[in-house]
């Protein structure tokens, strides 16, 4: 019984791909150094999967940014603006569009389906010249060989490509990008050329928008890639993977249909009803790679319910056409469980993370081939038992608390205009109030300070002067710059959400595992292992050392309950919205602590609220009434003179503008400026927006400073669509990746832009 990895991470166990990525950014190593680190992770990749007995092994899944922007190097799509002139792309041009450089601004970044993963979407359109400007899946495949290691190539498939596209500026918003089809299926033929020629027996290609609504053309540009690719493919078995949900009726009927195709992958963990489609028909003669491992999560596979499911399917398929597997790509858990030296033993039993998943994939192929180790086996089920009946996992009180909550939509009393009246009085703004996100920059010596204390190796008292001394910096620096509303820069975290994981109870922590966000940006997921309280208040200390240092308002700085859930590693045991529940009781105690401590303006972050937007219509409208709601539980008792702020970055918001208006915030920061103003369009077609809203004028996930001039543009095509009255000036996102070298002239000039249109409309009236 064979046994295939969908995708692995590539950090490395310890972040190492993350610090040579930032030490070639800087300047301080060079090309040869980050490649050389580089290929001695994908060397201990494949070598762990070997010995693990993996048969089907990927390459190319390592990606020095970002596996579709891999792909739009190997298409040659780079736009005009990078003046790449042909030949193999390197890395200036590489990072340039990844991240933008001294003069360029980079390419839209946004999330992966319903991930926290971050993808560089192409920008394509009738006159992109296609040529194979990048030969990495024919390099890594040999790289493999050469260490002795056979591995199965991975090509984001051609039409998801497409399909995660957009037209490029200057295009028409409709422009059909899947015309493109016939212009970049030569290449896809010369990389598939090559992989024979080099020896690749298999190749996968990830194809994960067949998990989506598809409409029916779309449907047929599969049946036409995969039939125009079928003479290609000859002598090369080929497997189409999908992840993430549901493959729906048609697209399955679609998929099994292709012709020239050995065997399909299929998430079975979030694609359960997927299993029903495969019983009432499988092709006959094609290989089923069973994802049933899941991908996403950190749990233990409950291998006996694994191997049930397994043994049934090996009856529709047969026993040499079955393949286990994980049901995604590795990339979204943490690496290795044996890093964890410090986590609580009876917790670290419920858990697996991508070295322990490839394990469990091995065991399970194993067991159907006859040969089950049963102490292994046991153990797992000892663990299954310990985590159901374990006290930790289930507070009677919680559950009552959150259950309570179904009786009210948890609405404030008052309009969000008749509150901005009542808080404009309060706070005295200025027209074009300017702000931040939250985070400022995190130094060395910022990281030290709080690395030391948590070892122990500085008392509470240094810890509590030392992170003093950074918000009054942080407070003096917007104080010179002539900010209207601060933030205290938060020095005192290192994550938004393991900040308040930490003193949440139900919450576990890991020392390394870290999952890749974008880039070299790293999270480390808490792990919600059972109900969710707060025993105690969490920002007021902070908050309110920071108030008494201004005169000026101070935002009190709190990460959201969908963001926490939808950023952390969660118990896969009860329903996400009742745990959600839970984290929104707790905020809400948090923000009216906040409030008595006199704190007027607190910022509740939803970052993740449209990342947990299933990928399926049919079910947006359940997920959205649940997640704006446990929004509105967490402020529902303020003040009207209390005024509530809410940020989102990077995703499309646009399909869910009028549960975004639901949610019903004062005041709400929100990613715009890396995705050409897409946001606004919205209002353009007549949404009307009634509440305080700041689209991010301009982009700090790129090392480029600003002009005034371009802010201040950026500002005139808001007031186009916005009211005056209305509209806030702020960055896209937290300062917290960013130097302060890169911040303040940046800030400088945002300011700038705000005070010269402000004096342009006293002036026009």
């Amino acid at each position: 019984m064979a046994s295939h990895i969908v995708g692995y991470p590539r950090m490395g166990p310890k972040r190492e791909l993350k610090f040579a990525l930032e030490s070639f950014w800087d300047g301080k190593s060079s090309a040869e150094d980050l490649e050389k680190v580089a290929a001695d992770l994908r060397a201990s990749i494949w070598k762990q999967m070997s010995d693990a007995g993996i048969k089907y092994i990927p390459s190319n899944t390592f990606s020095y940014y970002d596996q579709v922007l891999d792909t739009t190097a190997m298409l040659g799509a780079v736009p005009p603006r990078y003046n790449w002139t042909g030949g193999e792309i390197g890395f200036s041009t590489y990072f340039s569009m990844a991240r933008g450089n001294a003069t360029l601004p980079a390419m839209e970044m946004t999330k992966w389906f319903d991930t926290n993963y971050h993808f560089i979407v192409p920008e394509l359109g009738p006159d992109v010249k296609f040529s194979y400007g990048s030969h990495k899946a024919v390099n890594e495949y040999n790289e493999a060989k050469a260490l002795g290691v056979d591995t199965v190539p991975v090509l984001v498939g051609p039409v998801s490509y497409l399909l995660l596209s957009k037209p490029a500026k200057g295009v028409e918003k409709n422009f059909p990008l899947l015309s493109l089809l016939d212009k970049i299926l030569p290449i896809y033929k010369e990389v598939i050329a090559e992989l024979k020629a080099a020896g690749a027996s298999w190749i996968q290609f990830d194809e994960p928008t067949l998990v989506k609504d598809l409409e029916s053309h779309q449907l047929e540009a599969f049946t036409k890639a995969y039939g125009e690719l079928e003479s290609t493919l000859s002598g090369v078995s080929t497997i189409i993977e999908t992840y993430f949900a549901d493959v729906p009726a048609a697209a399955y009927k679609t998929l099994t249909s292709l012709s020239g195709i050995s065997g399909f992958g299929f998430d079975l963990v979030r694609g359960a009803q997927t299993l029903d489609l495969i019983k009432g028909g499988f092709p006959a003669g094609k290989y089923l790679f069973a994802g049933v491992v899941d991908g996403r999560n950190i749990w233990a596979n409950d291998l006996s319910a694994s191997l049930s499911e397994l043994t049934s399917l090996e009856g529709i398929v047969g026993k040499d056409k079955l393949v286990v597997s994980t049901s995604c790509s590795l990339l979204h858990t943490a690496v290795d469980l044996v890093n964890e030296t410090k986590l609580d033993q009876e917790i670290k039993s419920w858990l697996a993370f991508a070295a322990q998943k490839i394990v469990e994939v091995n065991a399970l192929a194993k067991a159907l081939a006859g040969q089950k180790d049963e102490a292994f086996f046991s153990a797992n089920a000892a663990a299954q038992a310990s985590r159901k009946s374990s006290p930790r996992v289930n507070n009677e009180a919680v559950q009552k608390a959150a259950a309570a909550l179904r009786g009210s939509d948890h609405r404030r009393a008052t309009n969000v205009s008749a509150r901005l009246d009542a808080q404009q009085k309060k706070l005295n703004l200025p027209i074009l109030p300017t702000t931040t996100i939250g985070s400022f920059p995190q130094t060395v010596e910022l990281r030290r300070v709080r690395r030391e204390y948590k070892a122990k190796k500085i008392s509470e008292e240094e810890y509590v002067k030392a992170i003093k001394e950074e918000i009054n910096k942080v407070v003096k620096l917007q104080e010179e710059l002539d900010i209207d509303v601060l933030v205290h820069g938060e020095p005192e975290r290192n994550d938004m959400v393991e900040y308040f994981g930490e003193q949440l109870s139900g919450f576990a922590f890991t020392a390394n595992g870290w999952v890749q966000s974008y880039g070299s940006r790293c999270v480390k997921p808490p792990i919600i292992y059972g109900d969710v309280s707060r025993p105690n208040p969490m920002t007021v200390f902070w908050s309110t050392a920071a108030q008494s240092m201004t005169k000026r308002p101070m935002k009190g700085m709190l990460t959201g309950p969908v963001t926490i859930l939808n950023w952390s590693f969660v118990r896969n045991d009860q329903p996400r919205f009742e745990t959600c529940y839970q984290i929104a009781l707790a905020i809400k105690d948090e923000v009216e602590d906040l409030e008595k401590a006199g704190i007027t303006v607190i910022q509740i972050d939803e970052a993740a609220l449209r990342e947990g937007l299933p990928l399926r219509k049919a079910e947006h409208a359940f997920y959205l009434d649940w997640a704006v709601h446990s929004f509105r539980i967490t402020n529902v008792g303020v003040q009207d003179t209390t005024q509530i702020h809410t940020h989102m970055c990077y995703s499309n918001f646009n399909d869910i503008i009028h549960s975004i208006i639901n949610m019903d915030a004062d005041v709400i920061t929100i990613e715009n400026s890396r995705s050409d103003e897409k946001l606004l369009s919205v209002f353009r077609e007549g949404v009307k927006y009634g509440a305080g809203i700041g689209p991010g004028v301009y982009d700090i996930h790129s090392p480029r400073i600003p002009s005034t001039e371009e802010i201040a543009d950026r500002i005139n095509k808001m007031l186009a669509v916005l009211e005056t009255n209305i509209l806030w000036v702020n960055p896209d996102c937290g300062l917290k990746t960013r130097k302060y070298g890169e911040v303040k002239p940046a800030l400088e000039n945002m300011v700038a832009a705000a005070k010269k249109l402000r004096a342009e409309l006293a002036s026009a009236k």
